[in-house]
């Protein structure tokens, strides 16, 4: 029998994280309720990428342990640990061939992109599959309620280059 709620999600729903990988690589989640979230890559092969109403499975896994797991249109699969006790993530990014062939084609708002990425998806090649898995250390942390559509709304590229320092 566990010492916490596994049901209970409330510390963790509302949350804006942004995120630095070992191998450099930035990115940003926010976690808009029980089943969607938003986020935008800062670096890395699909940097300024971004997404809006990304439906997830999120589960607690400990007190202030969560997981969040998700495909994209793209045929890439995410899995990650968020551990906000100790200001650690870990992802394991699932990239199709297609999009380390040529990953340009997913940098976009993805929203507006749907179909396409399923025709990339579909025309492959998605085999082999390449394996990013990598700890990443949390640098900013903030509670902006849940159903924010304010949170993540534009790309990486757009922010101010103090980004997070400007956010309150």
């Amino acid at each position: 029998m566990s010492s916490f709620d596994k049901t209970d999600l409330s510390g963790f729903l509302g949350k804006h994280l942004v995120y630095t990988y070992d191998n450099g690589w930035n990115y940003e989640i926010y976690v808009k309720n029980a089943t969607t979230l938003d986020y935008r890559i800062h670096s890395g092969i699909v940097g300024n990428r971004w997404v809006k109403d990304q439906h997830a499975y999120i589960v607690r896994v400990a007190q202030l342990v969560y997981k969040i797991s998700w495909t994209e249109p793209t045929g890439t699969d995410v899995s990650l640990i968020v551990n906000l006790a100790d200001k650690v993530f870990h992802g394991t990014i699932f990239f199709p061939r297609w999009v380390m062939n040529n990953p340009q084609k997913t940098v976009c708002f993805q929203n507006e992109h749907i179909a396409k990425m399923e025709t990339y998806r579909e025309a492959g090649p998605a085999y082999p599959t390449e394996v990013i898995d990598e700890f990443a250390t949390i640098t900013f942390v903030r509670d902006c309620g849940t159903d924010n559509d304010d949170v993540i709304n534009c790309a990486a590229s757009e922010l101010p280059k103090d980004f997070p320092k400007n956010l309150r």
